[in-house]
């Protein structure tokens, strides 16, 4: 809205201006008690048409969220088919679990025996044979059939390839870095560029490209930048309802957060800088103020800029390479920068209060209500310094009832951990025994242990997580860590998806890869897989390490217990002595040997990532049905 622009010949335009723009109904000069201040029959059109362009781009701007809302429902409906599809997969596949192969135990590649290759070399280039074309010879010879006139790969079904599957490996595809900057993949960015569209076009729509009616430009940047808080929030929202909706939860949809937090502040930026320069170049001079320093002095300006700089400044902090080097610094001045930002618009423009208060709303009830409130519990926790001497193992136990693993897969919202979690679920730690800002910060960390079964009356669980020292409040644990066995946590959550277990579960063929500590959201859906829901269907887990000291951070027993239960693994020679395996030679062979769809989860590294990404995508070109999820280090 303009602010004060004086009195005499100028006021009956700020009058009709505030009028209008409060009631958002276009009040006629000529009905307005400054009747008898009208000078030029011109400017009182040219009031008047700035006005109807504002208010008309408002409601453009505003039923922007009710398209929003239609996609959400599209989105929804699309979800809710597809459970219902993995449902239906789930239960044939765990019907009868005594027909599945997986149940004898199998050779195992380990450390370059069985199978992996012992040389010096980087790759395991034809070392890996999957295991299923072992087992096919196997039943070939045992059925008196004439292996020599087998194919290599036993009776494989041929893919089929369409333009679904050519889609939907384009889609799957995930551009090389550019610049240093990691792209996602095409659907991701297709997904933003819609997102961009949708804005573009609500920004632009039925606007006068005319340097006299530049104000309703900037007027609508401003706009477009207020319609988005509610999403902004919400996206940002560790307790949400879209998790429900989409199959998909925050951390999933974090990158949309960013991509929409970026939009904001070039908006915000469009309507500052828009609004200088009208008043600088473009304000005709019958309407301007008496001067500068009068423009931007002016309280509404100056709540203006203070939600401008607060907003910038969150952006900045937001960085990638700001949370890498400072992310305590982060997390302090995301929560001040948003309160002070949000009481700015509040003042600055009462249009935006609407969406103000549904932007506080939601911040409000996740931070206070919900994390704080509900999903909090202080727990004693022993922590270990493992074999390499930079990762902390923090672990608890408790008892949990029957009842209340039963509702876990229905959890609500307020639902802590101490009534259970489920498999790759992380949760956020403070501790604050440490000292200093300690107590105020919160921490991610995926939950490295399997998620408590069923079984007698009470079930033990056990918490463990695996927490490598960098700077900061980890490396104040360790440093705790070798001077006591215990600490007090505060812990919150859990929270997470379902979405990849559900994906692997619903698959005959399962292929879960995990490079380092991604070893942490595998091996608990792993063990869902195996021991927890076992099935007829062939699983794989390929763990690449750094180094030796990294085989600490599972037991062999586990990984032994894993064996037993029919899983293949693979754990290559250590990169630090032979280099990085053949990922993709791996997922081939995997691909090539299986008769039936194939669930892939990776979680590690983005060049760990991208390669598994790009093997899917070039084998769902040739055919093949692949459900790939990608579970990206990082927040």
């Amino acid at each position: 809205m303009l602010p004060d622009i004086g009195t005499g010949h100028r006021g009956w335009a700020r009058d009709v201006f505030r009028q209008s723009l409060r009631t958002s109904q276009l009040v006629s000069a000529s009905s307005n008690n400054t009747s008898g201040r009208l000078d030029d029959p011109e400017n009182q059109k040219w009031v008047q048409d700035l006005i109807r362009y504002i208010l008309e781009g408002r409601v453009i701007a505003a039923s922007y969220n009710i398209a929003l809302l239609f996609i959400l429902f599209l989105l929804t409906v699309s979800h809710v088919c597809r459970h219902v599809i993995d449902r239906r997969k789930r239960k044939n596949i765990e019907r009868d679990i005594t027909s599945t192969a997986g149940n004898a135990v199998p050779e195992t590649a380990e450390d370059g025996e069985n199978g992996a290759d012992s040389s010096s070399s980087s790759t395991l280039e034809g070392s890996l044979l999957p295991q299923p074309i072992h087992l096919r010879l196997i039943h070939f010879k045992h059925d008196h059939v004439d292996v020599e006139r087998q194919p290599l790969l036993g009776s494989r079904r041929r893919p089929q390839r369409s333009i679904f599957s050519f889609i939907s490996s384009l889609l799957m595809y995930q551009p090389s870095p550019v610049l240093g900057r990691v792209l996602p993949s095409n659907g991701t960015s297709i997904v933003v560029a819609g997102y961009y569209g949708l804005n573009i076009f609500a920004h632009l729509y039925k606007l006068p490209f005319e340097a006299k009616h530049f104000f309703a430009f900037a007027d609508r940047a401003g706009f477009v930048f207020i319609v988005n808080m509610p999403l902004l929030y919400l996206l940002a929202a560790k307790n949400q309802p879209l998790k429900r909706l989409t199959g998909h939860s925050y951390e999933a949809l974090n990158i949309y957060h960013r991509r929409v937090g970026e939009w904001m502040c070039f908006e915000a930026l469009v309507h500052f800088v828009g609004m200088v320069i009208w008043r600088l170049c473009l304000e005709p001079e019958w309407l301007a103020t008496e001067s500068i320093w009068h423009y931007f002095t002016h309280p509404l300006v100056l709540e203006g800029i203070g939600a401008f700089v607060s907003y910038e400044l969150l952006y900045f902090t937001s960085l990638r390479s700001f949370r890498e080097r400072w992310y305590e610094l982060f997390l302090a001045s995301h929560v001040v920068l948003q309160i002070a930002a949000l009481v700015f618009v509040w003042f600055h423009f009462f249009t935006s209060r609407p969406y103000v208060l549904a932007s506080l709303v939601i911040f409000v009830s996740d931070r206070i209500v919900w994390r704080i409130g509900m999903k909090s519990v202080t727990v004693t926790a022993d922590v270990e310094v493992l074999e390499d001497g930079d990762t902390v193992r923090l672990s608890a136990n408790w008892d949990i009832s029957p009842e209340d693993l039963k509702r876990a897969p229905w959890r609500v919202f307020g639902q802590n951990i101490s009534h259970g979690w489920l498999p790759a679920d992380h949760v956020f730690i403070s501790i604050p025994s440490l000292g200093g800002s300690n107590a105020l910060q919160a921490h991610p960390f995926t939950i490295a242990s399997a998620a408590p079964g069923l079984g007698g009356i009470a079930t033990r669980a056990q918490l463990d997580l695996l927490i490598r020292a960098y700077s900061g409040f980890t490396s104040e644990l360790l440093g705790h860590a070798r001077l006591s066995s215990t600490v007090s946590v505060r812990i919150d959550g859990p929270y997470g998806s379902q979405d990849p277990l559900n994906a692997l579960r619903a698959s005959k063929t399962a292929v879960l890869i995990a490079g380092g500590s991604g070893i942490a959201v595998v091996f608990p859906l792993l063990w869902d897989l195996a021991i927890t829901h076992p099935g007829r269907r062939e699983i794989y887990l390929m763990w690449v390490i750094h180094s030796r000291s990294q085989r600490s951070w599972v037991s062999a027993d586990r990984l032994d217990e894993l064996r037993q239960a029919g899983v293949r693994i693979v754990i290559p020679r250590p990169t630090v002595e032979v280099g990085r395996p053949n990922i993709a030679n791996y997922i081939t062979g995997i691909a090539r040997a299986s008769v039936a769809d194939i669930g892939v989860v990776v979680s590690g590294p983005d060049g760990l990532n991208r390669t598994v990404r790009n093997t899917c995508a070039r084998e769902v070109r040739s055919g093949m049905n692949i459900d790939l999820r990608v579970e990206k280090f990082g927040w």
